[in-house]
């Protein structure tokens, strides 16, 4: 029998651990739709694809390239510096390519073709150790029951005062450099190049976009949704910003457009499309609204088809019988990602067999 049990509770412990380390992965696209190729504008198309996500242990990098063409190695910081591909940590010939990051800390990625990791095929990426998950919240006890004691003659309650909603809060206005390193210009590529850095960003009324240009070899201007699509500036009213760097604060939300006017420059790339979000602001309900009284504050009226009491003595006061609220339990919290219907009878499975074999 000691046997036995010793077996159901190595099973809990390999359920136990099993559970713990179902955390959810993530899998990241390299570059999402522009792939792992030479990009346009050269590196700094993958360092703002890299800014704006979170790489943690266990995540998947995917790098969707030709082969033939393409190929991902993982390198050194000093070989990713350098473009040197002359010894690689690991290299991966055939696309799409999956490479599972099994530690924490800095990783670097190029393409070992000629030039391309000068051209900006390169990737450096920071990977943080696998979190653990937050631990369910204990559910709320019932409450305690109140001691019998004899009822007070009811008395009708006021009710609160309808408080105030608090503001909710906004950040400070942050400052944006259009392109990065890359500057406001014709991008190498196509209008591939804003779009990318543009993806992710949280832009705000209040905010600040700064272009860098050369005096004279560009300008920026906001047009329409129909003049930034046709790259027509014919009927914009608009006065260009010909003197850099320009610096637009946006004031509206919405979605906003912007172009270069020189002779064909829009049509070549240099454009820039963005969606602004209002800051953080809570509506202020009307002056002199009252809240309305709670219909659980006055006492109903009395019925004109109640009988009146008995004359023959008094009526002994019946207790009322305060009402008992079911215990309120906290919802779990939301797991990150669905795990798949095969990890999740797994664990079951093997408690499924310790108890078998206590019983037979």
């Amino acid at each position: 029998m000691e046997g036995r049990w010793k077996v159901v509770a190595f099973m809990t412990l390999v359920l136990a651990a099993m559970l713990n380390s179902s955390s959810a992965q993530t899998t990241h696209v390299v570059g999402d739709s522009l792939g792992w190729l030479v990009p346009p504008g050269g590196e700094v198309a993958y360092r703002t694809w890299a800014a704006s996500r979170t790489f943690t242990v266990g995540d998947v990098l995917v790098f969707n390239f030709t082969t033939g063409i393409h190929d991902a190695a993982e390198v050194s910081k000093t070989a990713y510096d350098s473009c040197n591909s002359s010894s690689p940590i690991s290299m991966y010939t055939n696309g799409p390519a999956t490479i599972t990051l099994t530690t924490a800390g800095e990783h670097h990625f190029i393409c070992t073709f000629n030039r391309h990791c000068d051209l900006g095929q390169k990737l450096a990426i920071n990977v943080s150790a696998t979190s653990t998950p937050p631990a369910p919240q204990p559910a709320t006890p019932p409450p305690a029951p109140s001691p019998e004691t004899t009822p007070s003659p009811a008395v009708p309650t006021t009710p609160p005062p309808a408080a105030t909603p608090a503001p909710s809060p906004s950040r400070p206005a942050t400052t944006f450099t259009v392109g990065d390193g890359l500057g406001w210009l014709v991008p190498p590529g196509g209008p591939i190049a804003y779009e990318t850095w543009a993806r992710g960003k949280p832009f705000m009324v209040g905010d600040i976009l700064v272009f860098n240009f050369t005096n004279g070899a560009h300008d920026v201007v906001e047009v329409t949704r129909a003049e930034f699509d046709s790259c027509n500036v014919s009927t914009t009213t608009i006065t260009p910003i010909t003197t850099s760097p320009a610096r637009i604060t946006l004031t509206s939300a919405g979605d906003h457009y912007y172009i270069c006017t020189f002779s064909q420059h829009c049509n070549f790339g240099q454009k820039l499309a963005i969606n602004v979000t209002a800051a953080g602001s809570t509506a202020t309900p009307p002056s002199g609204s009252a809240p309305a009284p709670s219909s659980a504050a006055t006492p109903p009226p009395a019925s004109s088809t109640t009988p009146p009491p008995r004359s023959s003595g008094p009526t002994p006061a019946t207790p009322s019988t305060p009402s008992t609220q079911p215990p309120v339990t906290a919802p779990p919290p939301p797991s990150n990602s669905a795990p798949s219907f095969a990890g999740a009878a797994l664990p079951f499975t093997f408690l499924a067999a310790a108890v078998a074999f206590l019983y037979n």
